[in-house]
């Protein structure tokens, strides 16, 4: 008969994600999970099967995390256009607030890191990617009939469009941009919808 766990499985991934978000895939050792979740060597592999199995899973819990808070923030009583402005204001906050923890975001550090050479992290994040654009365009045609995106624009376009702004905001903010600047950079793209 199997032993039962004596741990909060759903806690330890949750350790584990704030492992991978802090240190990145490879530089994150089993030592380190281990360390971050409170666990044994045994009791990692024996639930978790692998390191690249345990990152997947924290990688789902996050994405699963920012796709909750865009369609939070997507339901609201607002204009579609200053719910897109509170999309890059929070992300502006997150990159350079002192909230900011200089971690930037797990799925766009994954992309960078892991999305040319892992085929299955590069399907997850393929899949996630297409869930935040199918919100954010359902969202962009509400605003259009309601008037306050130009119905001329393609609004699956502009979806895209959104998504990259966050991330190129993301990348700018690691890669020494201001605050001043990213919000020149979402001033623009409010400008473009």
């Amino acid at each position: 008969m199997a032993r039962p766990r004596k741990f909060d499985e759903e806690r330890a991934v949750d350790a584990a994600l704030e492992a991978f978000w802090t240190a990145g895939y490879e530089a994150t050792s089993t030592q380190d999970l281990c360390e971050a979740a409170g666990l044994g060597r045994s009791s990692v592999y024996n639930t978790f099967h692998s390191k690249h199995d345990l990152f997947r899973r924290a990688l789902a819990l996050y994405m699963r995390r920012r796709s909750d808070q865009l369609a939070a923030l997507l339901d609201e009583e607002a204009p579609v256009r200053e719910k897109v402005r509170a999309l890059l204001d929070s992300v502006i906050a997150e990159e350079t607030g002192a909230g900011g923890d200089g971690r930037g975001c797990l799925y766009v550090n994954t992309a960078v890191e892991l999305a040319s050479r892992d085929p299955e992290v590069a399907r997850e994040l393929e899949r996630d990617y297409a869930r935040r654009h199918d919100a954010l365009t359902a969202a962009l045609e509400a605003g259009q009939r309601a008037g306050d995106i130009d119905r001329a624009k393609d609004a699956g376009a502009l979806a895209h469009f959104v998504t990259a702004t966050v991330s190129g905001i993301r990348v700018a903010a690691r890669a020494g941009a201001g605050e001043a600047a990213l919000r020149a950079v979402a001033r623009t793209a409010l400008d473009a919808i």
